[in-house]
């Protein structure tokens, strides 16, 4: 594959500045079969079922495609790019770090409110100088834990409260589930909604998202591309993550199921300063705030408000994203990286059936981006450039 991936790259790079003639047909036709290759390439890899790659700026969709079918059998339905998928970890930089920055917004909490205002159980455990930044950045110091069937939020709080071994907040990154579990139950104890509520109400209607929710209906299970589950088993409408299953399905860090028609009304939105279609979702000072560097870890990590900058998990930055574009990724085979600088987001849902081979889904990440960007970055200047020179 790393002789394949560079040739390709390389092609891509250089054959497009060299056809200042060619056609859009002739363009779009070169962005599907270097972009489709690669998704077709994972397939045949036995990596994924099928994918849907959309690539977008904040005017709208650039490129979309969808390849491979819901389920790895000749007669399952095919992808397209309004399949809804379990998007896992994007749930939470898609619903809790929005609805987290709606309360931030609104003055309901600050980043630097101690996690003992809004949870008293942590008071006297030692971990009263936890703030809702070091939730929203993973510098918490905090693990994720087995958790039982009884009562699942009061154990993981109390379990939290109770770590025996964990780092003192502030410093050093960690990636933990828990601190997103605790940030969406903040949403409902500070608004007394649940987040999945406050998140459609709040988020997904006034930005047109009709394919975002938690716990997707039975009418809506013919449109969702299935995840395995832990027995191996296919998994529908249901969430993937078990920590979210014993949640309700309705947690701060999985649980959100999206079409990438969706991801990219809320993509644009970010690249347009919060607006989309005419409509405020959040203020500029919000916007800045949400996406501004946090470093940490000796300055080998660097983490928005939520978002994903640099990090070992930055796989879908690829080669070619600016310093400061962000993104996040998604256990079951998602993924979205986004610049500003460029103006240019993409984003990746899969039908993931290999999960063992961590290197290979996150190169494919990588070169889906890089090519993305060689592609679209490139020929947004060449037609700028020529739009400029045109009488």
């Amino acid at each position: 594959m790393g002789i394949v991936r560079t040739l390709l790259i390389a092609a891509v790079i250089v054959s497009f500045p060299l056809v200042p003639h060619a056609s859009d047909d002739q363009m779009d036709a070169g962005r599907t079969v270097t972009l489709d290759y690669l998704v077709e390439n994972a397939m045949s890899r036995g990596l994924i079922a099928g994918g849907v790659v959309v690539v977008g700026n904040h005017n709208g969709i650039l490129y979309g495609s969808a390849r491979g079918r819901r389920l790895p059998t000749a007669d399952s339905a095919p992808l397209n790019e309004g399949t809804i998928f379990d998007i896992a970890s994007l749930t939470k930089v898609f619903a809790t770090t929005p609805a987290v920055m709606k309360l931030l917004e609104a003055g309901a909490i600050s980043l630097t409110d101690p996690l003992t205002r809004w949870f008293p159980e942590f008071e006297g455990s030692g971990r009263e100088d936890i703030t809702i930044l070091n939730l929203l950045t993973h510098t918490s110091g905090l693990d994720d834990s087995a958790l039982s069937a009884g009562a699942p939020m009061e154990t993981i709080i109390q379990r939290a409260a109770s770590q025996k071994q964990w780092r003192v907040p502030g410093n050093r990154f960690r990636y933990a589930d828990t601190n997103f579990i605790l940030l969406g139950e903040l949403v409902a104890r500070v608004t007394g909604i649940p987040l999945d509520r406050f998140c459609r109400d709040n988020l997904y209607t006034p930005l047109g998202m009709t394919d975002t929710m938690f716990l997707p209906p039975a009418e809506r299970i013919p449109f969702i591309a299935p995840t395995l589950g832990s027995a191996h088993e296919y998994l529908t409408g249901v969430v993937q993550d078990e920590v979210a299953r014993r949640l309700g399905g309705v947690a701060g860090h999985a649980g959100l199921f999206s079409s990438a028609q969706d991801l990219a009304r809320f993509a644009r939105m970010l690249l347009s300063g919060g607006t989309l279609d005419g409509r405020r979702v959040f203020s500029g000072r919000v916007m800045r705030q949400m996406t501004a560097p946090y470093f940490y870890s000796n300055g080998a990590v660097v983490r928005g408000l939520g978002w994903d900058i640099y990090s070992p998990y930055s796989a879908p930055k690829g080669d070619f994203f600016s310093e400061m574009s962000f993104g996040h990724t998604g256990y079951s085979g998602s993924s979205v990286w986004i610049d500003p600088q460029r103006d240019l987001f993409v984003i990746l849902l899969t039908n993931r059936l290999d999960y063992r081979d961590t290197r290979l889904f996150n190169q494919l990440r990588s070169d889906i981006s890089t090519l993305a960007v060689a592609v679209f970055s490139s020929h947004a200047r060449n037609r700028s450039a020529e739009s400029a020179q045109s009488p």
